[in-house]
C-alpha cells in the first residue's frame, strides 16, 4: 500500500468539506484513517483534520491527493511546487496545474507565494517570485509552469452560518421562497459593498427587455448601483428595438400584441444605430433618448458586448472577436465585490468562469435549471432566485 499523511484546517464541519473528503476518499478506491481531529470550540475557531491516505498504486494515491487538495487538504511533509518550461507558445507541459476558483498559494523557494488573478480552468506561471493565472492561450515559450500537485495549498471558501442573511436560500435552488424577502437582502448587499467602494457587475440577457425591466435597470444605472454592464449583442439590439418603437422582438410591451410587420423592428434598430454611427453617437445626435443602453452612455458607465454566432447586424459595439470578447469581460470583473446574473445563462457561465470563488454572485433566472447551472459549473459561491428577471428589478429598484 502508498500512503500520505495530509492535513486540513477551517470550518470543515460548518462547510461540509468534511464529509467531502471522507466521499472524495471512497470515491478515488482509495482508504483512510483519521490521526488526529480537533473540532473548533467556538463559531470563530478553525477545526483540524489530520489523516492518512491508503491507496493500492502511486497513481492511484496521486490521484486521490490531486482531488483531495481542491477540498484543501495538504501534505503534511511539503516540497517546493514543480516547476516546468513550456516549449512552445499557447501550450502548457503534460504536467501542468490546472487551476481552481478557490485561493491558492504555491511554495517557492521555501516560500509561500499568493497567486494572483484566480480564476478556473488556467495554468500558474511563476515570474520573478510573482505567480499569476495564465490563461493557455497567453502561455510563451520559457515561461515556468507550475505542475503536477506538490507543493500547492488551495484554501476553499468557508460557508458564514448566515450568509449576509442569506442562510434561507444557501441550501437548495426552490421556486417556493418569497421573492420580496430576497430582494431585500440583495439591496442590502448592495447598499454594502458600494458604500465599501467595491464593484457592482451586471451580466443581463435580453430577457430584462422582453419582462419589462429596461425601467428598473435604467433606475439602478442613474443611481450609480451599476459599475459594469456585462452582456451581448441581444439585450442592446432589443433594449435600443424598445426605445425606438415600444416593442421587443416585435411584440408591443405594453399590450403584450404582436404588432403589424413588427418582426422587422429588431433589424431596424440595428440599421438606425449603424446609420447613427454606433449607440454613443445616436446617444449624442438624439436618435436614442431612452433605455438601459442609453443610461450607459449617458451616465459614462462601462459595458462591454460579446458578440456570437447567431447576432444580426451587430452592433458596431458588439466585440465580434471572442478572445477579444473574453479579454474584456475579464478586465471588466476586475476587483469585483457582487456580481448580478440576470437570465443570461451563456454570459453567467462565463463570468462566473472568469471569477475567484469568493466574489458575491447571485443569479436570479425564472428557470431554476439556470439558476442551478452556474454552482454546477464550479461557482459554489453562486446564490439562486427563482423569479421573472423584471419582476426582480422591480421590486430591487424600489428598495433600492
Amino acid at each position: 500500500m502508498h500512503s500520505e499523511i495530509v492535513a486540513a484546517t477551517g470550518h470543515l464541519v460548518d462547510s461540509q468539506i468534511l464529509t467531502d473528503i471522507f466521499d472524495t476518499i471512497i470515491a478515488c478506491q482509495a482508504s483512510y484513517e483519521v490521526m488526529e481531529f480537533t473540532i473548533g470550540r467556538t463559531n470563530d475557531e478553525f477545526s483540524k483534520l489530520q489523516l492518512k491516505v491508503f491507496a493500492d498504486s502511486k497513481q492511484k494515491l496521486d490521484q486521490t491527493l490531486y482531488s483531495l487538495m481542491m477540498l484543501g487538504c495538504y501534505p503534511v511533509d511539503e516540497a517546493d511546487c514543480q516547476i516546468i518550461k513550456a516549449d512552445m507558445d499557447g501550450c502548457a507541459p503534460k504536467e501542468f496545474y490546472s487551476s481552481t476558483n478557490q485561493r491558492t498559494v504555491v511554495r517557492h523557494k521555501q516560500n509561500w507565494i499568493p497567486v494572483e488573478n484566480q480564476r478556473m480552468d488556467a495554468v500558474i506561471r511563476l515570474t520573478d517570485g510573482t505567480a499569476t493565472c495564465l490563461k493557455l492561450r497567453d502561455i510563451r515559450k520559457g515561461d515556468q509552469i507550475v505542475c503536477g500537485h506538490e507543493g500547492i495549498r488551495v484554501m476553499p471558501e468557508f460557508k458564514a452560518r448566515d450568509r449576509m442573511g442569506f442562510a434561507f436560500m444557501s441550501s437548495e435552488v426552490s421556486s417556493e421562497r418569497r421573492v420580496e424577502t430576497a430582494v431585500k437582502k440583495v439591496a442590502e448587499l448592495m447598499k454594502e459593498k458600494k458604500s465599501a467602494g467595491e464593484k457592482i457587475v451586471f451580466v443581463a440577457g435580453p430577457v430584462v427587455v422582453h419582462t419589462g425591466g429596461v425601467e428598473h435597470l435604467s433606475k439602478l444605472i442613474r443611481k450609480g448601483y451599476v459599475d459594469v454592464l456585462l452582456s451581448g449583442n441581444a439585450l442592446a439590439v432589443h433594449d435600443i428595438e424598445n426605445a425606438l418603437f415600444g416593442t421587443s422582438l416585435g411584440v408591443d410591451l405594453e399590450k403584450g400584441l404582436p404588432i403589424h410587420e413588427g418582426h422587422k423592428h429588431h433589424m431596424k434598430a440595428i440599421n438606425t444605430i449603424i446609420r447613427a454611427g454606433g449607440i454613443a453617437k445616436a446617444v449624442e445626435t438624439g436618435v436614442l433618448k431612452s433605455g438601459v443602453m442609453y443610461e450607459c452612455i449617458k451616465n459614462k458607465t462601462p459595458f462591454v458586448l460579446a458578440g456570437s454566432i447567431r447576432d444580426d447586424g451587430p452592433l458596431p459595439e458588439t466585440e465580434m472577436d471572442l478572445i477579444t470578447a473574453q479579454n474584456q469581460y475579464s478586465e471588466a470583473i476586475k476587483d469585483a465585490g457582487l456580481v448580478l446574473c440576470l437570465s443570461s445563462m451563456l454570459h453567467s457561465i462565463g463570468v462566473g468562469n472568469m471569477l475567484p470563488g469568493w466574489v458575491t454572485t447571485v443569479c436570479v433566472d425564472i428557470n431554476p435549471a439556470v439558476v442551478t447551472k452556474l454552482s454546477d459549473r464550479g461557482s459554489a459561491q453562486a446564490l439562486g432566485i427563482v423569479t421573472d428577471v423584471g419582476l426582480f428589478l422591480n421590486l430591487l429598484s424600489a428598495q433600492l
